[in-house]
Formats: structure tokens, sequence, C-alpha cells
């Protein structure tokens, strides 16, 4: 006997997390860029809770606001000076709902 066991989806369980966003004073920053670097340019396939993009003139945004800290872009970029990554003030950012 097979028991069929539903899929769940990885955007089914980022939607369940919340945020608190601390407006005006996100936690990751991109630095001015004149061409993305290939690592940057990798963030925006790879962030899991996709927060980069490429913008209409070829630059690399961050929208910080449904970040998971996963520590993914930092690891990527933060040595090279491409990103500033610190930890959010205290009560901010994620609120992960386990289940």
């Amino acid at each position: 006997m097979t028991i069929a066991v539903p899929a769940v989806r990885v955007e089914d369980k980022l939607y369940q997390n919340r945020y608190l966003v601390d407006a005006g004073r996100p936690h990751i920053k991109v630095r001015p860029h004149q061409s993305p670097s290939p690592n940057l340019l990798a963030l925006t396939r790879i962030c899991p809770a996709k927060c980069y993009e490429l913008n209409a003139t070829g630059q690399v945004e961050i929208a910080a606001d449904g970040c998971m800290e996963c520590g993914t872009c930092r690891v990527l970029c933060e040595a090279s000076g491409e990103i500033t990554w610190d930890y959010p003030r205290g009560g901010f950012g994620v609120l992960f709902k386990f289940g």
C-alpha cells in the first residue's frame, strides 16, 4: 500500500515566516557598482528568499524586507566589499514559524 504524501513547496513554507521590517534601516546594502560581479549576479539566482534582483539599468538591488538571514549573500559577497551585512536590530528581521 502506497501512502500519498502531499508535496510541500518551499514558497509555501517561506510564506509562514513573518518579518518585522526596520523601516529605513536595511541590514544589507549593495555597494554601488558599474557592472555587477559574477558573485553579485549569482545572488539573483541563489538567494532562497529572492531578495536580490537585476534592475532595468543592469544593477543588482536588494529588498531586504523578506530576508531569512541565511548568510548566503554574506559568504559570497561580504569579503569583497560588494555588500555590507549586519544583523538586524533586536526585535527586527525574520520571525520563523515552524510547522
